[in-house]
């Protein structure tokens, strides 16, 4: 049996997946594995049992990563489960940056009452004029999933697409359109764009990449969007660019206290994942990476750990993590030989200071004697 716990609301659609091995709840204790959202897990006590914890969802801003790694319990996001609803808004927002809808709305709402509505409208709707996007240039920083999705959209709405990368996967550049152009450096994206939307993680080189200096770079009258990050963006340099002219318009999902009800800057409420399909595949991808590694020891879409994906073929399995460290395997080994134990599978992955090891056989295995081996994290056996 494996207890569960949920700290947010996860949809049906992925729970319903859990059979009668599990037991879920929000107040269950000593847990197997986590489900959360949003909920902030940085104060949240990580008991010794916890194995794993899964985020509905593709950042991890809110699980604290370098302590569960020293604890050996397995972090999981579910990347590219809420790309279309992502990319659905950055095209709205697209638009919105160019169009002025919103502020047309807005001032159509003075209008009620008057009887003479629809002569004002007409006589008023030239302050709202916005260019066409068709034969724009777009540029987009960072082409994961998000990023991708957004390009070949775009293009096929007749923007001409530049995308910045240096560390797309071999599957993004599969997906992406032949048509999207490769800037090498962010530069040419401030210098050539018309927009510029962002879909890159939150990391030590990419936070405040919009700031006063890439700015000035840009064309004036740039349009800039925000869908990945809040920090990726300098709330005060954004502010200034806009007051100038230099930027026509800002639009973001990420609600910074100082851009909030200023002119020319759209701040949306964080709705980038809110719909119900992207809840659903969430959950759904979130519940089954839980699942695959409790039940199988694999390790798929984790954010510390290395991917690990084999058919489970043996009776047990002895799942261990450890320091990345020489000699490991070795003292793996020997322990079966010590106990005339035939591996019958054995898979090493490293990732950074981190390994997992797994270790497949049809005769069962005292995992203490792994566990109390120097350099070893956590070690258990399915079986």
């Amino acid at each position: 049996m494996y207890n569960i716990k949920l700290m947010n609301k996860i949809s049906p659609e992925g729970l319903q997946l859990f059979n009668n091995q599990y037991t879920l709840g929000e107040d269950i204790e000593n847990e197997d594995g986590i489900l959360v959202r949003s909920a902030s897990l940085h104060e949240y006590t990580l008991n010794d049992n916890l194995k794993a914890i899964a985020r509905a969802g593709a950042g991890v801003n809110n699980i604290p990563l370098d302590e569960c790694s020293e604890q050996g319990i397995v972090v999981f996001n579910t990347p590219g489960a809420n790309a279309n609803a992502v990319k659905e808004l950055v095209l709205c927002g697209l638009l919105l940056s160019s169009r002025r809808v919103l502020e047309g709305i807005d001032w159509t709402k003075t209008l009620k009452g008057k009887m003479d509505a629809a002569k004002l409208v007409e006589k008023g709707k030239s302050q709202f004029v916005g260019p066409e996007i068709e034969g724009k240039k777009l540029g987009i920083i960072g082409l994961g999933a998000i990023g991708v999705n957004v390009a070949n959209a775009a293009i096929k709405l007749g923007m001409d697409v530049y995308g910045y990368d240096p560390y797309i996967s071999v599957n993004a550049a599969w997906g992406l359109s032949k048509w999207a152009k490769n800037a090498p450096t962010t530069d040419i994206i401030f210098s050539e764009c018309d927009y510029i939307t962002l879909h890159a993680p939150s990391t030590k080189e990419t936070k405040g990449m919009i700031n006063a200096e890439s700015i000035a770079k840009m064309k004036d009258g740039v349009r800039i969007l925000n869908f990945a990050r809040a920090d990726l963006v300098d709330s005060v340099a954004i502010l200034d660019g806009v007051k100038s002219g230099k930027v026509a318009k800002y639009v973001t999902d990420f609600c910074t206290p100082n851009i909030i009800d200023q002119e020319n800057i759209i701040v949306m409420p964080h709705l980038g994942a809110s719909t119900p399909e992207s809840e659903d595949n969430c959950a759904r991808m979130a519940v089954n990476e839980m699942k695959a590694y409790l039940e199988d020891g694999n390790i798929i879409n984790s954010v510390n750990f290395p991917m690990v994906n084999e058919p489970r073929t043996t009776k047990y399995r002895i799942c261990i993590i450890h320091k990345n460290v020489p000699n490991m395997l070795a003292q793996f080994a020997t322990l079966f030989a010590n106990e005339q134990i035939n591996i019958e599978n054995m898979t090493n992955r490293a990732k950074g200071d981190y390994a997992y090891t797994i270790l497949d056989t049809n005769d069962k295995v005292d995992v203490e004697h792994f566990q109390n081996l120097e350099n070893v994290i956590k070690a258990r056996v399915i079986g």
